[in-house]
């Protein structure tokens, strides 16, 4: 689930504020559990009466939506820190983002990582040797992932490591498959519909070239990349030959023309 970073959650005034009557649940039901959400990161921890009133819904419709996102791991219930005396009866539940909630929020990380690569380049000495200087630290990011995904890749059948290859990088959030080439006799394609770090990709491509060298070391031969989502394609598509004795990678990012 991905929100935008907008300002939703605020654009919809109590019922009691505007008179206008309590917005219908059945009117886009993905959408009103994006505004809850964002309300809850808004406001912090919040009761269901709470973010009904901020959002001019009934609570029964909260309720349900939060029921929701508590399935999807949005949001997590908790009891109402109370502090100085405890009146009688159990303290109120309260509903908060978790984690995978407030990642599933736009952030600032991919100018983090930018700017921190920027620097890294600068620091090496800009030109030739701070491309040098951010292509070391691809490779350094990349290699504490390939010790995960060479596990499952050396566990697999020599005819079904492409697609463990594509499993083992599904569990690290790319949503990877692996399938046939338009001619079977030439090999695979190994597809990556998510890249995490596209965005910073575009601007430092060593991302994209570690990646594909740790895709070569794993499978023992050489592979090219077709297409990025870094470069404008859809998905990330790496050509995985079938019969080949060189273990090196092509990393020109796109097919020649």
């Amino acid at each position: 689930m991905k929100y935008a970073s907008d300002n939703q959650g605020s654009a919809a005034k109590p019922a009691a504020a505007t008179g206008v009557p309590p917005v219908s649940t059945h009117d886009d039901p993905r959408g009103t559990r994006n505004r809850v959400a964002r309300s809850i990161l808004d406001h912090g921890p919040s009761t269901a009466a709470a973010v009904a009133e901020r959002l001019g819904l009934t609570q029964a419709a909260v309720r349900r939506h939060l029921d929701t996102l508590v399935a999807e791991g949005i949001v997590e219930p908790r009891e109402q820190r109370v502090y100085g005396a405890r009146g009688r009866g159990r303290p109120a539940k309260v509903f908060a983002l978790t984690d995978c909630g407030r990642d599933a929020f736009d952030q600032a990380y991919d100018q983090l990582a930018a700017d921190a690569l920027r620097w890294i380049a600068q620091s090496a000495g800009g030109g030739v040797m701070g491309e040098a200087a951010v292509a070391a630290f691809a490779r350094a990011r990349l290699a504490a992932q390939a010790a995960g995904y060479r596990e499952a890749v050396e566990a697999a059948a020599p005819e079904s490591r492409t697609e463990a290859l594509a499993k083992a990088l599904t569990a690290d959030g790319y949503a990877a498959t692996a399938r046939s080439a338009p001619n079977p006799q030439q090999g695979e394609q190994l597809c990556q519909h998510h890249c995490p770090v596209a965005h910073v990709a575009e601007q430092f491509p060593q991302l994209c070239e570690a990646e594909t060298e740790v895709f070569s070391h794993l499978l023992g031969t050489h592979v090219q990349r077709l297409a990025t989502i870094a470069h404008g394609d859809g998905v990330c598509t790496t050509f995985i030959p079938k019969k080949t004795t060189t273990a090196s990678a092509s990393t020109s990012g796109r097919k020649p023309a």
